[in-house]
């Protein structure tokens, strides 16, 4: 009887891992997206769509940049002179634009971000940078909002931060109960947030834009 040998896969698990995560060439995207339009019952070669293709990897491109950044680079400066400062910091009504794993389209939705220093401050601009970053991934709204707290936390090390994300999903308005209108709303409260409840009511005020509480 001849032996039976099984072959055996080259390189260890990580490397036939990263393989299959490989990332396709713009030829291949292209040729993919070329083929959901024919899956969706149109022509590919019409007028209108012999572009599209290589239309729809840029934007993709551009609306997936999050995957080529990195949190922590945006957060590495903060500032040491202010001046005593050590009450509440929040940037509210950040605007961003998502897109939803499950289905892949659009999440619209703005973040409020506070926190209470403790020595420290970020250049405020780098709070928007760090929601940007993550709203251009695919995401569900409760993994950004734990996300975006986490990565500011580890970098300033704050007395408490909070972050709030309000969203329409489109996967909810565009297709399946399509309810136009409606919104979710994620939190994240850490150290002073999490436990004065006071100062959790003050941040939600300051938020809606009612007086101090």
């Amino acid at each position: 009887m001849d032996a039976i040998v099984n072959a055996v896969p080259k390189g260890t698990e990580e490397e036939q891992r990263d393989e299959t995560r490989r990332r396709p060439t713009r030829e291949e995207a292209e040729a993919a997206v070329r083929t959901l339009l024919l899956w969706t019952g149109d022509d590919p070669d019409r007028e209108g769509l012999r572009e599209t293709p290589r239309r729809v990897v840029n934007a993709y491109r551009e609306m997936f940049a999050g995957y080529e950044m990195d949190p922590n680079e945006v957060l590495g400066r903060t500032f040491e002179e202010v001046a005593g400062y050590d009450d509440m910091v929040l940037v509210k009504d950040i605007s961003f634009h998502s897109h939803c794993e499950h289905h892949m389209v659009p999440i619209i939705g703005k973040a409020h971000v506070a926190y209470l220093p403790d020595g420290r401050v970020l250049g405020l601009s780098k709070i928007a940078r760090v929601v940007e970053i993550f709203a251009q991934r695919l995401q569900t709204q409760e993994a950004m909002t734990a996300q975006i707290a986490s990565a500011i936390n580890d970098a300033l090390a704050p007395r408490g931060l909070a972050v709030m994300i309000e969203a329409e999903h489109m996967c909810m308005a565009m297709r399946g109960i399509r309810k136009q209108g409606s919104t979710t709303l994620t939190t994240t409260f850490t150290g002073t947030f999490r436990d004065d409840p006071q100062e959790q009511v003050r941040f939600i005020s300051m938020v809606r834009g009612g007086d101090r509480a």
